[in-house]
């Protein structure tokens, strides 16, 4: 048999898988709308966090019996699609982000949505909460804390100030590419991007394209929209963009931070049930008193809590006075979670719990 033959023969058996994938996609569509009725039937919230992790989790595993022929790694980012997909013949969801498009935030918004939902751009942070309080998003992603750049204490002080609870978070990795239409970098005399962004990759652009021009815009989303009809410009970028908008990646994570996360929030109405891994993020003020603090979070120890991060903010009520704002493993509706924090609220002047919430998978 020739190469060719054989190659046929191959080609023709993937056909046939991808034909059983097909059906078997609209099948699960299928039952996907019938789900959707019966949630709609009993007012029952359309995205369930939970559920999506304990079938992330589901599949994972079996991919092990399976003999990992297909990577596991690979295995959230495709059935998010589908799960994406089949949710939106149950109902159109609609998910506020701090734009533009192909942002950071847009990437994570699409890391845990997928492709099949309404991403709306809004312009701020405070537009994304306003959007889920008008009923015009179901959901939004807004960042929280960079690994490098710290707290973005803008989402904190909304957190207190908005009606609305955590009911996610995203892990996502900071990495900014190089590219173009053109792959061929020795063509490439001019580079756009934001001007954070080209200082981060100062060094590969000195040793890379030393001549290049290098054009400062408002955002990395507008340098790729340049680079998309200019054939000697290339933009750095999010891998986001690079999709959006056609670009082909010429050389990843050209950043000299290699460790670079942001972690972004999902803020809704609802607080989702327990997924089995969860955290909850609640905030307290402190009585005027010596051991204050010690004393308020004594009832984190007795229960066997571990808290796994606590940040203070000024409260903005008077000179010197602070809220925490802390993170605890495991979920509202835990016994030891709820007894815990109702000690804790009673010790507090001002409490709040701002959300329960699956753990991101990182």
């Amino acid at each position: 048999m020739s190469y060719k033959e054989k190659l046929e023969e191959l080609r023709n058996k993937i056909d046939s898988i991808d034909e059983q994938i097909l059906k078997l996609l609209n099948e699960r569509a299928k039952l996907a709308k019938e789900v959707g009725h019966v949630k709609k039937q009993y007012n029952l919230p359309v995205y369930v966090p939970s559920r999506e992790k304990a079938i992330f989790e589901r599949l994972k595993e079996l991919n092990k019996k399976f003999g990992e022929e297909f990577p596991t790694d690979a295995i959230i980012p495709v059935f998010r699609e589908i799960i994406s997909a089949c949710r939106s013949t149950e109902e159109s969801l609609k998910v506020a982000y701090l734009g533009p498009r192909a942002t950071f935030t847009h990437q994570a918004s699409i890391k845990q949505f997928g492709q099949a939902v309404e991403h709306i751009p809004v312009q701020t942070i405070k537009d994304v909460f306003e959007e889920i309080v008008r009923d015009r998003a179901d959901f939004g992603v807004v960042p929280v804390e960079n690994t490098i750049e710290g707290i973005v204490n803008y989402t904190l002080d909304l957190l207190v100030d908005y009606p609305l609870k955590i009911t996610g978070e995203i892990i996502l990795e900071i990495s900014l590419h190089i590219m173009s239409i053109n792959p061929n970098l020795n063509e490439i005399v001019r580079v756009y991007s934001h001007r954070h962004a080209l200082a981060e990759c100062r060094d590969w652009l000195q040793k890379n394209l030393p001549h290049a021009q290098l054009i400062e815009v408002e955002s990395t989303a507008k340098a790729a929209e340049l680079a998309k009809d200019d054939y000697e410009a290339a933009a750095i970028a999010s891998e986001a963009a690079a999709d959006i908008y056609g670009l082909h990646i010429i050389e990843k994570k050209i950043d000299k931070h290699i460790h670079n996360y942001t972690r972004f929030l999902v803020i809704g109405k609802e607080i989702p049930p327990p997924s089995g891994n969860d955290k909850t993020t609640f905030i307290f003020s402190l009585k005027n008193e010596v051991g204050a603090l010690y004393k308020t979070l004594q009832p984190l120890y007795k229960h066997g809590i571990n808290m796994t991060k606590i940040e203070s903010r000024p409260s903005k009520k008077e000179a010197w006075d602070y809220i925490f704002f802390t993170d605890i493993e495991g979920h509202i509706q835990d016994e030891k979670v709820k007894k815990a924090l109702k000690e804790l609220e009673t010790l507090s002047p001002f409490f709040k719990v701002l959300g329960s919430y699956p753990k991101a998978q990182e």
